[in-house]
């Protein structure tokens, strides 16, 4: 029963974090159709794509405070419903106030999303004592790939984006309800009363900054690739407009391969040295697309950026985790998750205008080299993420973590 309970919160946040990549990725490739549906200009348009990371991160926050009182799987259940009905309201809104509420609400419950999200899978990996982590957002690359080729097909259809949005929100917002009953929390009490331990203590700010800077240099990277790496390719390494879509598909695909097989590297060789090694390779990536003769070299380094830095973001969510409980037990494990997890945001905002900013200043070869340096900035760090041959833990932790397959409960 243990086993099976475990199983079956596993599965559940797997199609958690795909169903958040579907929808994440259905927003941010058709903002040129929103653009135009609500006749944003250009010069508004920033303000507006900053609104919903900005917005997240007061959505962590508060995050961290909720579940102090009630149990991260309810906050996760009810989060995914509003993030997905926000996104069919951008699609169907007709006004410039409805469209800045219906992101304002969007940015909000991806904040509360992603905090609960991956306070559960920390708390699993704890319960699984092995490394999880990869996985669930091997799940969220999926989902990414998925809503982006849905997306392009709306776009190559000219839909509008209410024909694009309904039927996916339609299929997937009961089909996440109907799975969130499976959720699994590390709370010992029933779901609904305590979110952890009421005796859990905080963790210092100090013993989280290497995780807050790993994870804002891996976001710095990331939306580097998602925002720059088409420009980068047809206007400095004059590639045709359909040769310069490939390298972020291409990063995805890197992305969902390399989560796909990284916990298998995190147990056999350690975390520490996983991170150590996309960090590299992700450096690797930045020096070959920042030197790249032609488009064929510049592709090939974004695929190695896919390869490294998508075990960065999971392994900074699982270390801090790991910290956070050993200081102050699912409570605080659960504060240190929430807390890191505004760096995301701040990584998505710093990173697409810091390139812009030195592009245009300097040259765009030249601002590949800013997320180099700030990756290679990574290893330094990795051995802050401890752990060997993916073990988590003593025994006696492992035991106390088993209990949530005994003692957690269902939504």
């Amino acid at each position: 029963m243990t086993d099976t309970r475990m199983r079956q919160g596993r599965a559940a946040l797997a199609f958690s974090f795909l169903v958040q990549g579907v929808a994440f990725a259905l927003l941010v490739t058709r903002i040129p159709a929103v653009q135009e549906r609500y006749g944003i200009s250009d010069a508004l348009l920033p303000a507006f794509l900053a609104a919903v990371p900005a917005l997240a991160g007061v959505g962590s926050v508060v995050t961290e405070r909720v579940v102090r009182r009630v149990a991260p799987s309810l906050v996760l259940r009810w989060a995914q419903p509003v993030v997905l009905l926000a996104l069919l309201a951008v699609g169907i809104g007709q006004g410039m106030s409805q469209i800045a509420l219906a992101l304002a609400v969007f940015g909000l419950a991806v904040g509360a999303l992603d905090a609960s999200m991956n306070m559960l899978g920390v708390s699993l990996q704890r319960a699984y004592g092995r490394s999880i982590m990869l996985g669930f957002h091997a799940a969220y690359s999926l989902g990414g790939i998925a809503g982006a080729s849905l997306a392009w097909l709306g776009a190559h259809g000219g839909w509008a984006l209410g024909v694009s949005y309904a039927p996916v929100v339609g299929v997937v917002l009961p089909l996440a309800l109907a799975g969130s009953r499976w959720y699994v929390d590390a709370a010992t009490g029933p779901v609904g009363e305590a979110g952890g331990t009421a005796s859990g203590r905080g963790v210092a700010f100090a013993v989280l900054l290497p995780f807050c800077l790993v994870m804002s240099f891996a976001y710095i990277g990331d939306s580097t690739v998602s925002n720059w790496s088409a420009k980068y390719l047809q206007d400095v390494l004059g590639s045709s407009e359909q040769t310069a879509t490939v390298p972020y598909n291409v990063y995805m695909v890197m992305t969902l391969l390399g989560r796909t097989l990284g916990d298998l590297g995190v147990r056999r060789f350690g975390a520490a040295a996983v991170v150590r090694a996309g960090a590299v390779l992700a450096a690797a990536g930045f020096a070959l697309v920042a030197g790249a003769p032609g488009a064929a070299a510049g592709m090939a380094g974004f695929t190695l950026l896919g390869l490294g830095l998508c075990v960065l973001v999971p392994q900074t969510f699982a270390a801090a985790g790991r910290i956070g409980f050993e200081k102050g037990g699912p409570a605080g494990s659960d504060a240190a998750v929430a807390r890191l997890n505004v760096f995301n945001y701040v990584g998505f905002l710093v990173g697409s205008p810091l390139v812009g900013v030195i592009g245009d200043a300097w040259s765009y070869r030249g601002a590949m080299l800013v997320p180099m340096v700030l990756v290679l900035v990574t290893v330094g760090y990795a051995r802050s993420f401890g752990g060997t041959g993916g073990r988590y833990g003593d025994g006696h932790e492992r035991a106390r973590a088993a209990d949530v397959g005994r003692d957690g409960h269902r939504l």
